[in-house]
Formats: C-alpha cells, sequence, structure tokens
C-alpha cells in the first residue's frame, strides 16, 4: 500500500518533528507494518526498543485512528507530547482519575474536563470548535479498565459566542446541571459566578476564567480574566466560550429518583451515618452533588457502564505498548482496589471516610484486563502490541535504542565521533533538544568536533551528510537502518530527562491585595485609634436622610462592673482596621483609656531599635562599592532555555529583579520567599551562572548536608556543558577533595561551590567571590548569621526562605531588604487527598502499599523519640515486603544525614521519623504522609507537613490519625476538621499561614519582638516597622525627622447618600472589600485603579457608589489640608476643623460666604450649606454637597480655583468608548 508523502512546506510549526518522522518510516521495515497493518488483521504483535513507540504509533496512525495504551500515566503524557510533535492537535491523551473507585473523592475537575472533551471530540469528529477530528488517543492502561457513563460524549457543553442571542437565566441553570459551582468570586476551575449581568466561568479545560457581559438575553462581551487579582486580561482575545461538564455523573432526574429509592431501601437497615453510602444516597437524592459520588456510578445508572473502547470510531485498533506491563499494572489496580475496600475503614467521626462499598448493591470497581480486550473484539477492534521481548510469533522491528552517554564527557566525545562517522558516508542524522538554547549549544559543539551540523526548520525533514538539530518533544533516541537514520536527543547526551510539558502558565495567586476581611462575628480587630474590639456585624443606618454602612464593634467598658462599649465604624474609614492576628488572645482595649496608646508606645520602641539596625546595615551597604554585572551572555540565554519546566510568572519577575540588582554597583540583598519546590532554585542557578559569566566565585550556603547534595546536583545538570566548574563541600566531602576544593577556591579555579556551614570557617579563602546564596537563613546558628551578616555589605548575597515573609512586611521594608516572592506551585499539582480518621493498623497497610504500587515513598510520622523504634518495628510487620528506616533528631547528626540521604536516593521505602521533616525537606518521589497523633499538633505544622507531599507530577496523601478510643479535645478537632476540609488556602488555613508569617518575619526581625506583635496585632505592628524604618532612613539622608505619627482620621459626616448597594455586590465578603480598598487608596491614582477595578468586576458603578468615590476624594483632600473633620453641624451649616486661616484667606472666606464664621481658638469654619437655586429651594446634598466642600478648601489654602472634578472617574467611559480603545 502507497503512501502519499506531504508536499514539503505543509508541515506547520507545531509539529516539529513531521519531517523527521516523515523519513523514519520511508524505511522497509515500517512499510511491511503499514501493509501487514492494512488488512487489520484481529491480532498484530510487535518487537521494538520502547524508543520505536513514537514511530510505530505514527505508522499506524496514517491507516486511520488509533487508540495507543501505555501502562503508566506519565509514559501517557510523554508519548502524547511526541505524538503532538508529529500529528499537532489531532493528538490527545485522555487522563486517568487519580483516585480509585471506592475513594471517597471525585477526579479532579481538569482531569474530568480533559476526559470529555476527549469523549466529545470522538462521539462528534466534524464539530471543529473542539479542534481536528482524532488521529491518536492515548491513554493509561487504567482508563481503559474503568467503567464510565454511557454517552458522555453527547452531553451538550454551554456554548456562548458574543453576539448571540441566548437566555441569560438557562445559561445559569445548565452550568448548574454540569455540575459547576455557584461562589461569590470565581478561584478554580469548574466554578462560576454571577453579577448583575456579568457572568464569570472557569471551565475545567481552560487556562483563565472567563467574564461573560450579557445585554439582556445578549451576549455583548467576552474577556478572560486573573483569578489573582479579579482583573481583565486585554491582551487575550476570546469571542467563543465553550463550558463541558465537571462530573461525570450528572444528576439528571433518573439519576436523582433512583438514588433517593435506594436510600430508601436501604435507610431500613443501617443508620444514616453521616458519610455512609445510604446517607451519599440521600444527598443525591435531594440534588446534592457529593464528594465521591461517582464511585456510585455502578449502582445509580446499573447495567449501562461503557468502556472506553466502546467510545472508539469502529475498527480502531488498540495498541499496547509493553503489554507485560500493562498486564501487571491492570493486576495491581484491581487488587489495591480491593485492598482498599477491605479495609473498609470505620467511618470517622468527622464523617469522610466509609468507603463506598458497591459490592454490597452488586457494582465492582474496575474491569479485568481480558473483559476489556473480549469487549474490544466483540466491537471489533484489533488488539495489536508493541512489546520489547522478542517472541517466536511476533514481527521484529528493525530498530534499535540509540546509545547514550548519561552525561559521561567521553561517551559523549563518543556519540559526536560516531555522529561524524555516520553522515560523513551521506547518512542522515538528528539531534533533538527540547529548548533552543540547548539546541543552539549542540549545533556549536558539533562544529567544534569538526562535524557538519545546521539547525533545521521547524518540521523540516533532515538533510542527507549533515547533522540537522531539531527543537522539538522526544525522549529517546533510535537507529534506523532501513533509512539510514540515526536519531539523538538531550536525554541520551545528559541523561536529564526533561519533560518538555506545555507548563499551563498559572496566573499569580492572589497577593494580599484583596484581604477581604473575611470578618464573621466574633473576630477580634484592631483598630489603630481605639485598639482591639470585637467585631459583632455590618449595619446599616440613615443618618440626615443619607444611608451608610458601618461595622459594629465591641470594646470593653472603661466604666466599672465591666458591661462593654460598642464603636459604630463608618465604611469610608475601614483603613483604620486591620484583623487581629497576634499569636495569643489578647483582652479587648477599652475605649478613651490610655492603656492602648501605652501599648502602642512601648511597640514603638522596640521597632526603633530594629529600624536602626536593618537601616545602619543598609547605609553600609550603600556607601561600599560592590560589583556591578554585566548584562546576560548569549550563553546565560542558552543555559535558562534548557529549563525543563514553564517558568511561572513569579518566577520570572523573581529573576529579573535579581539580575537588575545584580547588574547595580551598590550590593545586592534580596530574600526570595517561596515554598519548597516553588522553583526558588533555578533561580539561584541563573544568578549564579550569571556571577561566573562575569568571572566571579559563586558560594551557595544550605544549612543541612542533603540540601548541599541536592542543590550540587541541580546546578551541576543545569550547568553541564558550559565551562563552568561546579563543587561541593560538606562533612561528607572526603579529606582529599574537600582539601582539593578549598586550594581551589583561592586559586580561582572552582567557580561553583555549595556547602553547609563548611564554607564559613577559618581557612576558606576566595580568589574573587561575587555572590553567596545563603538557603535557608533562619536554620543556621547565630555566629553563622553573624559571619554571613559581614559578607552582606560587601558581595551580593540572594537569600531563599521557605517559611513564608508577610506581603505587607514586604513592602515596609521595601529599599532595605528587598523581597521577591513565589507564590505559584510551578505547574498545576494536584491538590494533596488528605483523610482525618482514627488510627486503625489495616488502614496504614493499605496506605503504605498503594503508595508502594506505584514506586512510592512514604513519611511515617511518630513525633516521640522514646517510642519511634518500636512504631518502625510496627511497620516493618504491617508491610513486610516495605524498606523502613528510622530518623529524629536525637540521633549523631552523621548518621541522621546518610539516613536521609539514604532515603532520598529511594535506597528505603518508609521513613520513620519526627517532624524533623517539617521543612525543607524535597524528596518529591514520597507521595503519602502518614502523621499519627495528628491531634496533638498545631495548625500551622500540618500545613507544612501536608506540603511535603505531591510536590510531582503524582497525586499526593496525607492521612492523619488520631487514638481511636481517646475523646478529641474541641481545638484538636476544629483543627483537624480544618485541615481535613482546606485543601486549597480557606480562611482557617489563611490563619495558619499568618501563624507561619509570624514565623517568617521573626526570621527577618529577630524572636524578641514576639511580645510587641502580640500587644498590637500583626498588621499594625508591621506598619509601625515601615514608619520607623522611614524616618530612619530620611535620617541617614540628612533630612530632618519628623515623628511619624500615624496620618488622623479623617471623619466625613455629611447628608450624602454614599455606599456600595447590595444588588450591585451582594456578598458582603466582597462589599467589604471594596470599602477596604478604597478606604486604603492613598491617592487620585489609587481611587482611578479602584474604580476601574470595581466596573472590570461588577459593571458601571450606580450612583450611591459614585458618591462613595467623590467622598473618597475629597478625604484625600482634607487630609492634605491637616483637615480632620468635616461635619454637618446642623442641617444648614458645615463645620470644617482644624483650620487656621491667614487673614487673607479669612478676607476670602467672608467674601465666599458672607454669613461664614471662623473661630481662631478652636481652629474651625462654619459655612451655611448654600440652596439649589432661589430662596426655598432645598440645601445642596450629595454631590454637589461634596464638591462645594472640595472648592471651599482649595480656595482656603489659597489654590488657584482649580475644577477638581470630583465627580469624574476614568471609568465611567461608555462601553464604546471602551471598546475603541
Amino acid at each position: 500500500m502507497e503512501f502519499i508523502m506531504t508536499a514539503p512546506g505543509a508541515a506547520r510549526p507545531e509539529t516539529p518533528i513531521a519531517g523527521l518522522v516523515e523519513l523514519a518510516l520511508t524505511a522497509p521495515t515500517f512499510q511491511q507494518l503499514i501493509d501487514s497493518a492494512s488488512a487489520s488483521p484481529a491480532e498484530l504483535h510487535l518487537v521494538g526498543p520502547a524508543s520505536a513507540r513514537l514511530f510505530v504509533a505514527s505508522a499506524l496512525a496514517r491507516l486511520g485512528p488509533l487508540l495507543v495504551v501505555t501502562a503508566t500515566g506519565r509514559e501517557a503524557d510523554d508519548l502524547t507530547a511526541e505524538l503532538r510533535g508529529v500529528f499537532g492537535d489531532s493528538v490527545a491523551v485522555f487522563p486517568s482519575w487519580e483516585t480509585l473507585p471506592h475513594e471517597r473523592l471525585s477526579p479532579g475537575v481538569d482531569t474530568v474536563g480533559a476526559r470529555l472533551t476527549v469523549l466529545r471530540r470522538l462521539a462528534h469528529p466534524d464539530d471543529s470548535r473542539l479542534g481536528p477530528p482524532l488521529q491518536v488517543v492515548v491513554t493509561a492502561v487504567r482508563s481503559l479498565l474503568q467503567p464510565m457513563t454511557p454517552q458522555l460524549g453527547l452531553v451538550e457543553p454551554v456554548t456562548l459566542n458574543v453576539g448571540t442571542e441566548i437566555e441569560f437565566e438557562g445559561v445559569i441553570t445548565r452550568l448548574a446541571e454540569l455540575a459547576y459551582t455557584r461562589v461569590d468570586m470565581v478561584g478554580r476551575r469548574g466554578e462560576f459566578a454571577v453579577r448583575g449581568g456579568i457572568l464569570d466561568v472557569f471551565p475545567p479545560t481552560a487556562e483563565h476564567p472567563v467574564r461573560v457581559e450579557f445585554w439582556g438575553d445578549e451576549v455583548s462581551e467576552m474577556r478572560m480574566f486573573s483569578v489573582a487579582d479579579q482583573r481583565s486580561i486585554p491582551e487575550i482575545e476570546v469571542d467563543t466560550l465553550i463550558a463541558v461538564p465537571c462530573r461525570e455523573l450528572l444528576l439528571t432526574d433518573e439519576v436523582r429518583e433512583r438514588a433517593a429509592e435506594l436510600a430508601a431501601r436501604h435507610r431500613s437497615t443501617e443508620p444514616a451515618i453521616t458519610g455512609s453510602v445510604s446517607d451519599m444516597l440521600a444527598k443525591i437524592g435531594e440534588g446534592i452533588s457529593v464528594d465521591g459520588m461517582e464511585a456510585l456510578l455502578p449502582v445509580l445508572r446499573p447495567g449501562e457502564h461503557v468502556l472506553l473502547t466502546d467510545q472508539l470510531a469502529e475498527r480502531t485498533p488498540v495498541l499496547l505498548c509493553d503489554p507485560e506491563k500493562v498486564r501487571t499494572r491492570a493486576a495491581d489496580l484491581i487488587k489495591t482496589g480491593s485492598e482498599f475496600l477491605e479495609a473498609s475503614w470505620s467511618v470517622a467521626a468527622l464523617g469522610t471516610d466509609a468507603p463506598v462499598d458497591v459490592a454490597q448493591f452488586g457494582g465492582s470497581g474496575f474491569a479485568e484486563l481480558d473483559e476489556v480486550r473480549a469487549a474490544a473484539a466483540r466491537a471489533g477492534h484489533p488488539w495489536w502490541t508493541l512489546s520489547q521481548l522478542s517472541d517466536e510469533s511476533a514481527v521484529e522491528l528493525d530498530i534499535r535504542s540509540a546509545p547514550s552517554a548519561r552525561g559521561h564527557q567521553h561517551d559523549i566525545d563518543g556519540i559526536f565521533a560516531m555522529l561524524r562517522a555516520h553522515v560523513s558516508t551521506g547518512g542522515y542524522a538528528v539531534v533533538v533538544a527540547p529548548g533552543t538554547g540547548t539546541a543552539h549549544r549542540v549545533v556549536e559543539r558539533l562544529a567544534e568536533c569538526d562535524t557538519p551540523a545546521a539547525m533545521l526548520e521547524s518540521g523540516a525533514a533532515p538533510k542527507a551528510g549533515v547533522v540537522g538539530v531539531l527543537k522539538g518533544p522526544l525522549h529517546d533516541g533510535v537507529i534506523i537502518p532501513g533509512a539510514t537514520l540515526v536519531v539523538i536527543t538531550e536525554t541520551d547526551l545528559t541523561g536529564s530527562r526533561v519533560t518538555a510539558v506545555e507548563g499551563k502558565r498559572l496566573a499569580a495567586k492572589r497577593r494580599n491585595t484583596v484581604d477581604p476581611l473575611a470578618l464573621s462575628a466574633g473576630d477580634l480587630v484592631v483598630h489603630d485609634q481605639h485598639g482591639i474590639g470585637r467585631f459583632v456585624e455590618m449595619v446599616e443606618r440613615t443618618v440626615g436622610g443619607a444611608r451608610r454602612e458601618y461595622l459594629v464593634l465591641e470594646y470593653a467598658s472603661s466604666k466599672r462592673g465591666g458591661g462593654s462599649d460598642k464603636l459604630y465604624v463608618p465604611m469610608d474609614s475601614l483603613d483604620q482596621l486591620s484583623r487581629y492576628v497576634g499569636g495569643q488572645a489578647p483582652a479587648l482595649s477599652k475605649l478613651g483609656g490610655s492603656d492602648w496608646t501605652n501599648t502602642k508606645t512601648k511597640a514603638r520602641r522596640a521597632v526603633r531599635e530594629i529600624a536602626g539596625e536593618l537601616v545602619s546595615l543598609y547605609a553600609k551597604r550603600q556607601a561600599s562599592p560592590g560589583h556591578a554585572f554585566g548584562p546576560d551572555t548569549p550563553w546565560q540565554a542558552e543555559m535558562e532555555d534548557a529549563f525543563g519546566y514553564t517558568e511561572t510568572v513569579d518566577q520570572l519577575t523573581a529573576i529579573t529583579e535579581v539580575k537588575s540588582d545584580m547588574e547595580k554597583p551598590i550590593p545586592m540583598d534580596r530574600v526570595i520567599c517561596g515554598d519548597v519546590g516553588y522553583g526558588k532554585t533555578e533561580i539561584a542557578v541563573r544568578a549564579a551562572f550569571k556571577a561566573v559569566q562575569d568571572g566571579k566565585q559563586v558560594a551557595v550556603l544550605v544549612p543541612t548536608t542533603l540540601l548541599a547534595d541536592q542543590h550540587l546536583q541541580t546546578f551541576s545538570d543545569r550547568m553541564t556543558g558550559f565551562p563552568v566548574t561546579v563543587k561541593g563541600l560538606s562533612r561528607f566531602t572526603d579529606p582529599t577533595e574537600s582539601k582539593a576544593v578549598v586550594e581551589g577556591l583561592a586559586e580561582g579555579s572552582v567557580d561553583v561551590v555549595i556547602g553547609t556551614h563548611r564554607l564559613l570557617q577559618t581557612g576558606v579563602r576566595w580568589k574573587d567571590l561575587g555572590l553567596v546564596v545563603v538557603d535557608e537563613e533562619q536554620r543556621f546558628g547565630v555566629e553563622h548569621k553573624e559571619h554571613i551578616k559581614s559578607l552582606r555589605t560587601h558581595v551580593d548575597v540572594l537569600t531563599m526562605s521557605a517559611t513564608p515573609i508577610p506581603r505587607t512586611l514586604e513592602m515596609s521594608l521595601a529599599g532595605i531588604r528587598e523581597m521577591s516572592t513565589i507564590l505559584t506551585p510551578p505547574e498545576e499539582r494536584y491538590p494533596v487527598l488528605t483523610y482525618v480518621g482514627p488510627h486503625d493498623d489495616k488502614q496504614v497497610a493499605a496506605a503504605l502499599r498503594r503508595e508502594l504500587l506505584r514506586d512510592g515513598q512514604v513519611f511515617y510520622v511518630h513525633n516521640r523519640v522514646s517510642s519511634i523504634d518500636r512504631a518502625a518495628a510496627r511497620i516493618r510487620e504491617l508491610v513486610p515486603e516495605a524498606r523502613v528506616v528510622v530518623a529524629h533528631g536525637q540521633m549523631p547528626e552523621e548518621r541522621l544525614e546518610r539516613t536521609v540521604q539514604g532515603f532520598w536516593n529511594r535506597e528505603y521505602d518508609i521513613l520513620v521519623c519526627t517532624t524533623i521533616v517539617e521543612t525543607g525537606l524535597d524528596i518529591s518521589n514520597a507521595n503519602t504522609l502518614i502523621v499519627e497523633r495528628a491531634d496533638t499538633f498545631g495548625l500551622s505544622q500540618l500545613h507544612q507537613l501536608r506540603g511535603r507531599v505531591g510536590r510531582s507530577r503524582e497525586r499526593g496523601y496525607a492521612y492523619f490519625l488520631y487514638p481511636p478510643h481517646s475523646p478529641l479535645t474541641e481545638t484538636a478537632y476544629d483543627r483537624l476538621a480544618t485541615i481535613a476540609q482546606n485543601n486549597e488556602l480557606g480562611a482557617g488555613m489563611a490563619v495558619a499561614m499568618k501563624d507561619l508569617e509570624i514565623r517568617g518575619a521573626g526570621n527577618v526581625l529577630g524572636v524578641e519582638q514576639s511580645g510587641h506583635v502580640a500587644g498590637v496585632g500583626f498588621d499594625l505592628y508591621v506598619r509601625l516597622v515601615g514608619e520607623a524604618v522611614e524616618a530612619y532612613r530620611a535620617a541617614a539622608d540628612g533630612q530632618t525627622v519628623t515623628t511619624a505619627e500615624e496620618p488622623k482620621d479623617v471623619r466625613i459626616d455629611l447628608p450624602v447618600d454614599a455606599h456600595l448597594p447590595p444588588d450591585y455586590i451582594a456578598s458582603d465578603r466582597l462589599r467589604l472589600e471594596g470599602y477596604r480598598r478604597l478606604a486604603a487608596a492613598a491617592s487620585d491614582g489609587e481611587i482611578d485603579a479602584v474604580v476601574e477595578e470595581l466596573i472590570d468586576r461588577y459593571g458601571a458603578l450606580p450612583e450611591p457608589a459614585l458618591r462613595l468615590v467623590a467622598v473618597a476624594r475629597l478625604r484625600l483632600l482634607c487630609r492634605a489640608a491637616g483637615i480632620t473633620e468635616v461635619s454637618a453641624a446642623s442641617a444648614s451649616t458645615v463645620r470644617l476643623s482644624p483650620m487656621t486661616l491667614p487673614d487673607s484667606a479669612q478676607v476670602r472666606l467672608k467674601r465666599m460666604y458672607p454669613a461664614a464664621s471662623y473661630r481662631a481658638t478652636t481652629s474651625t469654619v462654619q459655612v451655611p450649606i448654600p440652596r439649589a437655586g432661589g430662596v426655598g429651594a432645598p440645601r445642596l446634598r450629595d454631590v454637589e454637597l461634596v464638591q462645594m466642600v472640595a472648592n471651599l478648601v482649595t480656595a482656603l489654602q489659597g489654590k488657584p480655583q482649580q475644577e477638581i472634578d470630583i465627580t469624574s472617574s476614568p471609568a465611567a467611559m461608555t462601553r464604546e468608548e471602551r471598546q475603541a480603545r
């Protein structure tokens, strides 16, 4: 059978390896394969190396659609990336649920979205909105075995186009039917929010959520927006929205009826324990989605479930890669599934755990592989395999694996020599690398070895006699004699397996700007003037005919005998309030007493000391000339391109900031905060490389030998192929080697050294040290810290910290210690699945086994050193096949580090340890965490522990267990409940984060400050630091220091109906946020920004809101003029105070308002409110009144009568004008 070569030039840039595969398939072995497969025999067994998969699949896909099955999800992802390099968008991966069928967890929304998109494309190949018809679908065996709801591909998604008519209410109902969750602010996939005529939707398959504006029932505008700040992203054009369902089991009427009927039938037999199956059924019957309800599929739609093979176009062959591995994997899945059921856990106190035992309803989890095969045969799908093990009946393909050097220089030279020989005889050779930088570098390296080499255009076919270098996705090299083709990949050369995943660039997570004072009754707040009070409620009061909203706070009474006083805080002075976080439960302040002022003064004094110290360090740094590094070199760009992941926005920002600091002559002092594994190391690598390019040496200081090793490996991997010498220096470095390293540092032959505090010891001398990177500074001892501090004044220092440092502190220290925060995890990680329940050996064993099945490792936390060995022994009994090892802080340090090292090198499966794993341990292969006695840990500890797992592409599991028979204290129960509910950071988690931030702040400011933090609350404390630092800096720069008292609060009490109406922003939380943002805006520009954001998120401002903005502008004007009170003294006069008027201004006042009066003793001005029109007309109010006061203030200050048009707002443009812009 002939196949037509595509015309040259037809290759599109998104198919970079199309030309290469095209050439490979001319080999006779593939021509024969295509011939024998075109008859579509029921069985076809092929034999070839792992690297043959891509070529075999490409050859078979020429004949028609194809389903490829791999053993694991990771293999499926890798193969998909390669096939997309050949066929572009007509290849898709069909992902597996990351949950087991009986788990009480629903699969992730993005997984479901991707699955349903594939099924929809299979069912409607002609529907081009989702992409071209599918040629190849790749899946892991797990999805092949898993039964699905029938006809999922036929469920119509919600489709909206700009300019079309569609009933608004109908869209909302339909989204709810497709299992979208309605929220007040969209934060993750599968959510939607409605505000007036604006609909925000975050489809599971989209990168950003979409904001759709309706004009009645017409879609008038559509734009993407960012989750982080809820603002539109104008750069991305969008005019169509396709929202696929978020669950695979939709609550249709039949499903609900069936559930209700089953629930009624089972209710009699077992009590309705929350979380029991009958309880789930009852909820589903009422139309409420429950987590894990997908497991009930076999019961709710009995006998109807279908397999993936049933969804394929007829005669689509199924190709199994490594059938032996697929078979074992299938058996393992079924076994684990049933083990999970057997450990049928007692229903936990928190009602989350009873597994869904569908067997009692006559259902099962996975199908057997043989059943799937039989079903495929019945439906007429050929069953083909590609194995690495030869077998008489199989067809051996003429294709071999390429030699691999795994990073050893002499092997690399060998490979290059082979390529040179191969092309000199007119053969074809290609080197494939994932990044442009690496690709250019390979061309250079080949040229150095006298081998003719050239970059290939994306998608172009290789030319004979030249080594072509391609940027593209390919993991393993091959030799195909029939096409005289040799393909080498970057993995073959360096051994580093770069997964060129198209990382989604996620929007940065919310910075704390939107901190909607999420207040609930009883929360403690700090008011700058009055101290610590308790929030009671939000009320609306009408004063002088004007409606305003207030927060009611309760304070301790200053009278004898207790009781409490209430304070009403108007919404326009919300900037005076912050939530109280201080680590202890404080007493409420008294209104009017001097206690609060004293507490504040004490804190202020303490803060001045620190500020002084920080500023003197800063002054020394400013005075000492550092080294200004040059701009980036071409090599820098190449090294950065070879990074295997997509950088996150935060990472890019941080990198740019670090580089610009290095290019200034003043020594850098920057802190980078971000959780372990959020890509801080990459920033250090790039900075170090930049320093070395300028001939400087770099020292990387880490607190533990393990980290030294991890970093050494990373740095060496990233810098291979460049003339940079990277060495390590720690306790484990043998004496001869360490002597050589120390000598190399002194004479300058070592460029980068990574070590523990051994680097700070005497006897280590540098030839030309230019950059010091300090990882986790807070874990070094005092004298080491002092040593590091002394470095700060003359070399560039980059500090990395995993303890979050609060954004507010960053702002207040700006310019003294620069900070960059990385809040976005690198790729989308699955949230960690969290179980909370009583300790039960059977369950522990099942959890351990499941992790070992995926070749993973486990952290087992037992926080008592005295009994830790007994705990380890018990685990060895439960899972005899596992390699168990113990680690705790009281072991000799050397042994501890060797143990952890061994665990990292995968010599052990289970690490039984104390909380030493809490920070700084990044072991990406460990994805299950089991914590005994979780009731004895603090929330932030639990959160940090949970952060140790789920760091790679595997799903992480965390089990927090408590003793089954002893009752929990109420606080422990609350903590566990919080951690169970918060996979994402919810409000309870936010508190734990605050707890950690206080720790982080302590690391920056010194521990002895915690008492003052407790006294005035964290936010106010940080503000005091900022003020003190400001004052000292002014002094250092030789300006006079005005003692920074906080800006006085301006009280404006005028008959102005100014508020944000609930029908404009319905949610109290978001309304509070709006008020808070307006109150805190410190300039006209900031007010404009807030207004613009409100319009973007909620639509045009209604009248009362416009008036609120006018009042906010008036406050700024008064604050600048030193006026603290503007009030309507009676219905007819306005009083302003304090105002000191010189004579000229008094004259002006009399001229403007003859009836006005000025009292010099109290510095008060009183002015009658003019009438709008003739005698007897009503007096001015609302915006006109605000404008009048503004004009009066500017006139009395002697400024020209400028029209500060208070009412103007930049965003009051019409939609047409906005679009025209």
